[in-house]
């Protein structure tokens, strides 16, 4: 049985880290992302903040891979700075693309999900979910409610037969990261301090995300939902002593 996937922001980093990954697996892959890719891809332009937008992109993938098994919610956008830096209007906004996001985009697959055999989603979260991490409050919280989120939508749906489970990335080496360096005063010496904040030393690749996500997506974790799989090279849970 082929399966049939859609990836959302699957028009770069992580997102299309995975489409590519999945596709390389066999699958049947659909990126939604306001600047879809191409062939190997089935590519359709979609707003995760526009709920029309959404339903019209996730009918039109259904229909074009033959049905949806798997959802990878991978769309999000970032913000920096603390509780005193971003105005509501801000808030509103990452808020709506990172958690209502998914929202629209499960809530309009569910349908095609419940047809399933095999059905999964995987919502992209981060380590900012479950560490404290400093100038991130807006995008950390919008995290939080991700991997809550995701709890919920597992129990909600277990004996639907479809399984919720998320990634909860460190720092990975996105496009969205490369911006945040080239921004910096010392791009050099903050790449450096990010690199030391893993105990493993390294940014996170976003193929290494990729391989998590493909995991809880694919038949292998059959027996896996409500489960947050940490890829963080070890900031969550090692606690180093200093080499000096």
């Amino acid at each position: 049985m082929t399966l049939k996937a859609i990836v959302t922001g699957g028009g770069s980093g992580i997102g299309l880290a995975t489409a590519t990954l999945l596709a390389q697996r066999g699958m049947k892959v659909a990126c939604l992302d306001l600047n879809p890719p191409g062939d190997p891809f089935i590519g359709i332009k979609a707003d995760v903040s526009d709920d029309g937008s959404v339903r019209a992109a996730v009918t039109e993938a259904a229909e074009r891979l033959g049905g949806i098994d798997i959802v990878i919610n991978n769309a999000g956008i970032g913000a920096q700075g603390t509780v005193e830096d971003n105005p509501d209007e801000e808030w509103r906004k990452v808020f709506d693309v990172n958690v209502l996001g998914m929202v629209r985009v499960s809530r309009a697959a569910l349908p095609y999900l419940r047809g399933s055999e095999h059905a999964a989603i995987v919502n992209t979260c981060s380590i900012a979910a479950t560490a404290g991490l400093p100038n991130r409050a807006l995008y950390s919280a919008t995290k939080g409610a991700v991997l809550s989120l995701t709890l919920a939508m597992a129990a909600d749906h277990v004996r639907e037969g479809i399984r919720v489970n998320c990634v909860n990335p460190g720092t990975a080496d996105t496009p969205w990261v490369g911006r945040l360096l080239d921004a910096a005063d010392d791009p050099q010496a903050e790449r450096a301090a990010l690199n030391a904040r893993q105990p493993m030393g390294r940014l996170v690749s976003a193929e290494e995300v990729a391989a998590a996500i493909a995991y809880l997506a694919g038949p292998e974790s059959a027996a896996t939902t409500g489960t947050a799989l940490a890829v963080d090279g070890g900031m969550q849970g090692l606690r180093l002593r200093p080499t000096n």
